[in-house]
């Protein structure tokens, strides 16, 4: 099969690997359509350590069912399957008892620990696939996988009251879909970006006012989530917010924060929280909702063979919404 792999920091070369074998609990998909990711490039960059050595990155798989494991809970052969970021975790520590999987210290995750989506074949194991409406188009869908229900788990943590204000910053994959949620729940959103055309997206998406990322937002914020992996917004972000307020930190990366003044930032019980990846529930909730809401994906498609030009582009900001790889169609709906 044809794959993209990243075999030294800050290059994704095109490759030519065997299709992967299924293991007892898994399955083997089709590749259709994978979302381009901001982790991705932290992966491509060695900005995250490398847990496998020329790794096959991509976290946001529509694919087709083609063969199983035989300890797998499969769906039938042409099933559409959706393949996120969280791809196993134990089960027994005690993380994973008490509901909170995405802490599990065993947990593994697609494009990092296992080969991902940049390719025309993956695995993944049956009970951490989702599946997925056949109503949309695959690459509609791609971007759901991770910026959806990251950007959803970032939304949960930021404790935003019914019909507060939102405050986004960066306005990338995750936060173009956190704040259409958000925005078709009730919410008053204001959207923080240095990019000129994020800010044009976001006010045609719904959003009551967009500024450039250290402008002040134009009233105070209940809540906050910080999607640009830039460490310097966070005091921004925080002294934006009104008392009591929280600031989600979205990534799985950051620049270094600049020390916090207490008084300014931290005093009258505003929080700071950092989102570390999601559970399968988060997932199950977050698509549930975007049908519910009707959210849909911006899309920049890009044909397989140009992965490069797509990461590339992500890191020049020459994205406009969510960045998604087309590979074939499906063989059903």
């Amino acid at each position: 099969m044809r794959a993209w792999a990243v075999p030294a920091p800050g290059r994704l070369e095109p490759v030519t690997r065997p299709v992967p074998e299924p293991a007892d609990d898994e399955l083997l998909v089709r590749v259709l359509a994978c979302g381009v990711c901001r982790t991705d490039l932290h992966v491509r960059d060695h900005e995250l350590p490398p847990h496998r050595p020329a790794v096959v990155p991509g976290h946001q798989v529509v694919g087709e069912v083609v063969a199983a494991g035989p300890r797998a809970d499969a769906p039938p052969p042409g099933s559409r399957i959706g393949v996120a970021w969280l791809r196993r975790t134990c089960g027994t520590c005690r993380y994973c008892r008490r509901g909170q999987e995405n802490l599990c210290p065993h947990s593994r995750y697609t494009g990092w620990d296992a080969d991902g989506g940049y390719a025309e074949y993956v695995t993944v194991p049956a009970a951490y696939a989702y599946r997925l409406p056949a109503d949309r188009s695959p690459e509609e869908l791609a971007p759901l996988l991770c910026a959806g229900i990251i950007g959803y788990r970032a939304l949960r943590r930021a404790d935003l009251p019914p019909g507060g204000r939102l405050g986004v910053y960066g306005f990338g994959g995750s936060a173009h879909l956190t704040a259409q949620l958000a925005a078709r729940q009730g919410a008053t959103v204001h959207v923080l970006t240095r990019s000129p055309a994020a800010r044009e997206l976001a006010l045609a998406l719904g959003a009551a006012s967009a500024g450039d990322a250290r402008d002040a937002p134009p009233e105070p914020l209940d809540a906050a989530i910080l999607f640009a992996p830039v460490g310097d917004l966070v005091p921004v972000a925080l002294e934006a917010l009104d008392a009591g307020g929280t600031l989600a930190v979205a990534g799985i990366h950051l620049t270094d924060v600049p020390p916090l003044d207490y008084q300014r930032h931290l005093f009258r019980e505003r929080t700071l929280r950092s989102v570390t990846a999601n559970t399968r529930q988060d997932g199950r909730d977050f698509l549930a909702a975007a049908v519910e809401h009707d959210v849909h994906a911006t899309l920049t498609r890009y044909p397989f063979d140009q992965a490069d030009r797509a990461l590339d582009d992500l890191a020049g900001d020459r994205v406009t919404g969510t960045a998604v790889l087309t590979l074939g169609q499906a063989t059903q709906s």
